[in-house]
Formats: structure tokens, sequence, C-alpha cells
């Protein structure tokens, strides 16, 4: 399907219609929660507020916030679950944790119900995508406690299409596979769409170039890079098919989605989450077109909830309505960056996003990797790169890339190029932004 789609009503809602069914659904949330999940009782209780305090939005600021830290302390002190759960331990059915790449991983418990609510949030994704039950959709990656891969999958046989799982299978494999099946639909990371495309590149057995192929949507997640305009176009230009971005997190759920009809942004599903962009440092609102950190309350998932839960991304939000029809608030650019990825280098604050954007807009580059090192004090970064083996002038290539970047970020970085196959690659969430301490 690439036809325009006919979106249900909660996607169109007037912004004042949409205030009052959140104001509505949170109130029953926090209804079902209190009492009955002692983690959100606690809270609750030493804020002193009630469900029925909640007359209208600018009362959730009345509602503590929640940080991964504590949700991480809390399954210390009571594992393994931790007392977030809000029904008996013998009613979930579904266990998934987080990626572990900012921490302690999260143990996240699910009932039927609440599993259910996040598949209709990944259906919501299909149609911003405009994939329906005419697609046959593969997914790349190896089905571990991951919930995004479970997510997708299973909204996916829920819509009607076909689905076709590619675990345990090498990269070759896998795109025999996406041939031999006529797949129109693949859902991977962006560092694992880069990979296949190398992959096929490579292969002088193809009878035709990957651009060639039936697929025609890659839907994308798990990194920033599909909002990351260089990387778009890269995976854009080699699969010969349409980038969709979408953002969710394990704790969360399928939370955000990019739209047919514009690109670069991700539309929140406000009918399913109750979203707000605070300044990371006050906690105060900042207006929309103002960067600042998502904080999210989910209004279903009630076996499992989070309540004003400090993601850590970095956004801006407009809340015009887009030219799809949809009135729910877009994040303009994705997810720009983590609040907790910023590492200052010499006075300079730098995103491993900024990083990225940078390097991918170099198609002689095929990988790369960024290293922070620390003595005492002092911080330092350089950039390892890949090149494709085209033949370029290798001196030359890294002096263009390290006077982009200087011209991007206010920074000298080192620019080393390294032989082809050196760096690693990646199936999952990529690892390209390293930190190293040294003694004095």
């Amino acid at each position: 399907m690439s036809a325009r789609v006919e979106l249900p009503a909660e996607e169109r809602l007037e912004r004042d219609a949409l205030a009052a069914l959140q104001r509505d659904r949170l109130r029953g949330l926090l209804a079902g929660v209190y009492g009955r999940n002692a983690f959100y009782t606690r809270k609750l209780d030493a804020a002193g507020v009630r469900p029925e305090d909640l007359r209208s939005p600018e009362d959730l600021a009345r509602l503590p916030l929640t940080t991964k830290a504590e949700l991480v302390a809390d399954q210390a002190a009571r594992p393994p679950w931790g007392s977030v759960l809000t029904e008996p331990l013998s009613s979930y059915t579904r266990y998934c944790q987080t990626s572990g790449t900012t921490g302690q991983p999260l143990r996240w418990l699910d009932t039927n119900a609440s599993w259910e609510w996040m598949l209709e949030c990944w259906m919501a994704v299909y149609r911003g995508a405009r994939v329906d039950a005419g697609d046959r959709i593969f997914f790349p990656f190896s089905f571990g406690p991951f919930l995004g891969f479970w997510t997708a999958f299973d909204a996916a046989s829920r819509i009607g299409a076909h689905c076709v799982p590619g675990g345990g299978m090498p990269s070759p494999q896998r795109l025999s596979l996406i041939d031999a099946l006529g797949v129109t639909v693949v859902c991977c990371t962006p560092s694992y769409a880069l990979h296949l495309a190398e992959v096929a590149a490579a292969d002088e057995r193809r009878p035709a170039p990957l651009s060639a192929g039936t697929v025609r949507v890659v839907i994308v997640a798990g990194e920033p890079g599909g909002s990351i305009a260089a990387t778009r176009e890269r995976i854009e230009s080699a699969w010969g098919a349409r980038v969709i971005d979408h953002h969710g997190l394990t704790e969360v759920g399928p939370l955000s989605f990019e739209c047919w009809e514009q690109p670069g942004f991700l539309h929140v599903n406000e009918s399913r989450f109750l979203c707000e962009v605070l300044d990371p440092e006050t906690l105060l609102p900042v207006p929309d077109g103002e960067r600042g950190e998502l904080v999210v309350t989910t209004l279903g998932r009630a076996a499992s909830p989070v309540v004003r839960y400090r993601t850590g991304d970095l956004v801006v939000r407009r809340s015009e309505r887009c030219r799809c029809g949809r009135t729910w608030a877009r994040l303009e650019g994705g997810i720009l960056a983590r609040a907790d990825d910023m590492v200052n280098v010499r006075g300079v604050n730098v995103y491993p996003g900024a990083i990225e954007s940078v390097v991918r807009a170099f198609s002689e580059v095929i990988e790369f990797r960024a290293t922070v090192s620390q003595v005492g004090a002092l911080r330092s970064l350089t950039l390892e790169i890949e090149p494709d083996g085209g033949g370029a002038d290798q001196g030359a290539l890294a002096a263009r890339v390290s006077q982009r970047l200087r011209e991007a970020l206010g920074l000298s970085v080192p620019v080393r190029v390294v032989d082809p196959g050196r760096l690693p690659r990646f199936e999952l969430k990529a690892k390209r932004f390293v930190t190293e301490v040294r003694g004095r």
C-alpha cells in the first residue's frame, strides 16, 4: 500500500477535544493505579495528590516526575520486578527489558491487556508508513527480550500483513530471503539497513542492485539515524525505498512515528500518551519550537504504567496540524539527542547525532567510530573512518571530514582512516560513540 489512508477519529481530533480525552484517560489511569500500584501510590501520597485532583492539563505539574534511576533502584530494592506492577504477578504474560546501553537494564512486564494496548500503538506506526494487509514485512533480527521486536511483529500480524522472521541468519541469507519472497517492508535499525546495503553491494552474484528490488518501505528505530537527513538519504538511495522513522522505549511503549507526507517529523501518539517538553535544568515547560526534554505519561498500559517519565530525549515540539491530517503534535527533526549522551570536549557540547550528520554526508565513508578519551579532567575527541575501498585519496578524505566537523562543531577533531572491514557492524543499537578513561 502507498495510497493515502483514512485516519481514525482520534488521530484528527481538534486540540481542545484531544486535551479533554487525555485528561479523562489520565484520571482513569490514576484511579485504577492508586492503591494498587505500590510505586505510584507512594509517589502520589508523598506529593499529596489524588486522581480526582486533576481537573485541567495544568494540574499535571502537581504529579511527581519519574526517572529511570528511580525505577532501577526500585527493582534493586525489590528484586526482580520492583513495585511498579498494578496487577497480581500471575496476571503478567510478557517479559521484556531495556537494552542497558545507558546503564542497568530495566525489567518490564505486561499483561495481555497492556500488550494489546501497545499493539494498537504500533498499528498507528504502520498507518503512518502506509503499510497494510497487502504487505510482506521482514524482521531481520534475533528476537531477544527487547520490546520493539515483538510488538512490531505482533502488530503486523494484527493488520493482516505477511510476517517473515529473520532471526539466526547471516546477512547474505537475509538478503536472499528478501529477494526470494518479494518482501515489501523491512523493519530494522538504521545501522543495519546500511549494513545490509553494504553486503548487497559487495555481492557480485546479485543480478540487480538492491534498489531495484521489491522493498518500498524501510521502518527504522533504535537510533536517531532515521531522522538525520544524510543517513536517511543514504538508506533511501541504497534501497530505492522510503524510510519511515519510529521511536519508543521499553518502559513507555511505541511512542512516535513519521508520517508519509512530512519526512523529518515524528508524530507523538497523543491519544495514548501525554507528552510534555520541559527544560532539563529548571523542569519548567518550554514553548513549541524550543528544545527541551520529552516527558511522557502513558494513558493506558495500566498494568505497568509510567507517569511523567523523564525519557532523556531532547526534542523540539510543533503542535500545528500536519498536512497528513493528523492533529497530534510532532517532534521536529525526530529525537535530536539524548541528554545523557552529551559530552563536553574542551568547552564544546558534543552529541553523537551531530557527528553522524556530518560523517554520513560523505558517500565514501562506509563506517565510523568516535572516541572520547579522558585523562583526568581533560577530554579529547578523535574519529576513525572506514572508506568504501573506491580508491579515494585517504589523506584528502580525512582532511575534508575534519574540516566539516570543525565547521559543524566548532572543534578540531583528528580523523584517522582505517582499513576496510576494520570497524564493527551492528544488527541492534550501534555503539559508534565510545569513551575511554586513562590515567594521568
